[in-house]
């Protein structure tokens, strides 16, 4: 026992844990708190009208139906994208894998004016998209481009190095016994990927709906059509509304924290079951 005390390299389990409480109490529950505090304060017929108004309704749908969207699509592209940088060689690639980061290190304002500016009717692509009646820039359609492209890196970060790990001899295996390559990515390799994809998907999905500096030029900002919710909430700050600006933040957590709980207890459970199918 004392040989194992004298092996641990953090101090004991009660200044490490205080130290740890303290910590994310400045950082993140203080904070979190104060939203709630202040809005609580308005009383609840007040706080009913401030969420419910149509323009708030509207964009909480769009918001949060566009970063399921955005997170739903990265999943499938991540993967595929993910899954050919492990298992094939192609020029280029190298470049390609840095590229994947390229979101986290360009700031969000660079990438909202960069794809407006490339998908505006006389941008590259908008112009090319243009004759056909399809408009991206300052519409929904590209807010959700501005959402794909913010959280694509967190599907393939985190299903890349669990693809790196996957023995090829199960899938040699499957093949041998006369599996189709669909049945051997369904039945061998998805299973393994599942709690990844959802990791994955829970951590571009809170991204996205927190999103601000890379949407806020291309959507259009049009109440009612193009208008996301963080854009709300800085809207009453400006307008010194801030008892409704907390409101409106405190029902963005709240379903936030829903969500996350939900795709949490499925990547436990599909952990689990995976783990039993082992």
């Amino acid at each position: 026992m004392a040989y194992a005390r004298a092996k641990r390299v953090l101090p004991g389990f009660g200044l490490s844990l205080g130290f740890t409480l303290a910590y994310l109490s400045l950082i993140v529950l203080i904070p979190l708190s104060a939203v709630f505090i202040k809005s609580a304060g308005m009383g609840w017929e007040n706080f009913v009208n401030a969420v419910t108004a149509p323009r708030v309704i509207a964009s909480f749908k769009l918001s949060f139906g566009a970063s399921l969207l955005a997170a739903a699509i990265n999943v499938v592209f991540g993967l595929i994208l993910a899954w050919s940088l492990v298992r094939y060689t192609f020029p280029g690639k190298k470049l390609v894998d840095a590229l994947i980061d390229l979101p986290f290190a360009l700031p969000t304002a660079v990438a909202g004016i960069s794809l407006t500016a490339l998908y505006a009717k006389n941008g590259w692509v908008g112009s090319l998209l243009e004759p056909f009646g399809i408009k991206v820039a300052f519409t929904p359609l590209g807010i959700l481009i501005a959402l794909v492209f913010i959280g694509l890196p967190f599907i393939v970060r985190t299903v890349q190095p669990i693809i790196e790990d996957l023995d090829a001899e199960f899938e040699e295996a499957a093949a041998s016994l006369g599996a189709t390559r669909w049945q051997t990515f369904r039945r061998v390799v998805l299973p393994s990927l599942i709690p990844a994809l959802l990791t994955g998907f829970a951590l571009a999905f809170a991204r996205a709906v927190g999103e601000y500096g890379s949407v806020i030029f291309i959507a259009g900002n049009i109440p009612l059509v193009s208008e996301i919710t963080p854009l709300m909430i800085i809207t009453k700050l400006e307008q010194y509304d801030y008892e409704g600006a907390t409101a409106v933040a405190s029902v963005m957590l709240i379903f936030s924290f829903i969500l996350l709980l939900i795709i949490n207890g499925l990547q436990a459970w599909t952990t689990k079951r995976t783990g039993r199918n082992a």
